[in-house]
């Protein structure tokens, strides 16, 4: 076996550059622990683009972090699983799918299996590809309950082109969102800096310190009574973007757990709760999808733009709201 058949990498997104390599480290490998990890690059066994790496090396987008396989024995087997996947374009380089709500994108913690990637490795017998043990392939990702388009790489220059249209900003995306409140306007652009929440690692928040430049375009769709349909235009790619720069608004997307878009209809006029927590049981996730996706084809450069309407779930609200006035 090859030394680089030996090591794990991992390439660094945009939404990971500007983090020091330590701390990228401990976020992303939870199965190893943090004291493994400063033993692992004290021994120079972290490499950054194939040099030993300093635990406060600055990461860039589309640089490779690798370290030796062996630290992370508790890294998932990748079993194959017949899962039903919604394919929009399919071709020897990469695939593009329509993500359900409630499918995990690659295996974590907590979700060793059920996930895309094992659904690819069914559906790719014996697929390889750049990325990683646990995400092969995956250039960019959904949150579970987020639904949308997809993209993935199946051979190394696909992954390699989708990285560089990601890291340079060439990747259209863009969203639609079911958010509480009523924006005064009609449009903007939200321009706050996303880090680490300091109150919560588990989460992301606009801070004033430490945090990634980042920049959303939205724009009102509809309005009803206590709640806006909004279009969003990723400038950046960050974890979780869209749905901290609506909560930093006072606009948490409906639904959403962890921002805010449940609590929100406490807020509520009293008789205005009931129906607004039976809508939230229908749902039971954030109102966020994915709609639309274009990048040039790593192939032949030609730009190819797909687009995927909301699923029934968030459909059925939509429509209830608009029936009831509104829209």
């Amino acid at each position: 076996m090859s030394e680089d058949a030996r090591r794990r990498e991992w390439i660094v997104t945009d939404e990971s550059a500007g983090t020091r390599a330590d701390r990228f480290l401990a976020d992303h490998l939870e199965e190893i622990s943090r004291s493994r990890i400063q033993k692992l690059i004290r021994a120079g066994d972290v490499r950054l683009d194939g040099q030993p790496c300093r635990p406060s090396a600055i990461l860039a987008a589309g640089q490779v972090l690798s370290w030796p396989a062996e630290a992370g024995a508790s890294t998932p087997l990748m079993i194959p699983e017949p899962i039903e996947l919604l394919v929009l374009f399919e071709d020897a380089d990469l695939l593009v799918l329509h993500k359900p709500p409630g499918l995990v994108v690659h295996p974590a913690p907590g979700h060793p299996s059920g996930t895309l990637v094992n659904a690819l490795m069914h559906r790719w017998p014996g697929w390889q590809a750049p990325g990683g043990i646990s995400r092969p392939g995956i250039v960019h990702r959904l949150d579970k309950d987020t639904s949308g388009l997809l993209v993935v790489a199946r051979s190394a220059r696909a992954y390699v082109s989708l990285r560089e249209q990601i890291a340079t900003h060439a990747v259209e995306r863009a969203y639609v969102a079911l958010v509480w409140g009523a924006p005064a306007v009609e449009a903007g652009t939200i321009e706050r800096p996303i880090g680490r929440d300091p109150r919560d690692r588990q989460r992301m928040a606009v801070v004033a310190r430490g945090g990634r430049p980042a920049c959303t375009d939205w724009e009102v769709i509809a309005r009803f009574d206590s709640l806006t349909l909004v279009r969003l235009v990723l400038r950046t790619g960050r974890t979780h973007q869209v749905r901290v720069h609506l909560a930093s608004l006072g606009f948490p997307v409906f639904g959403d757990a962890v921002y805010g878009g449940v609590r929100f209809a406490s807020r509520l006029a009293p008789p205005e709760r009931p129906r607004a927590h039976r809508l939230l049981g229908l749902l039971g996730r954030q109102a966020l999808h994915a709609y639309r996706l274009g990048f040039r084809h790593p192939a032949d450069g030609e730009f190819m733009v797909f687009e995927a309407p909301v699923p029934a779930d968030m459909e059925a609200i939509l429509r209830e709201l608009a029936e009831a006035g509104g829209g």
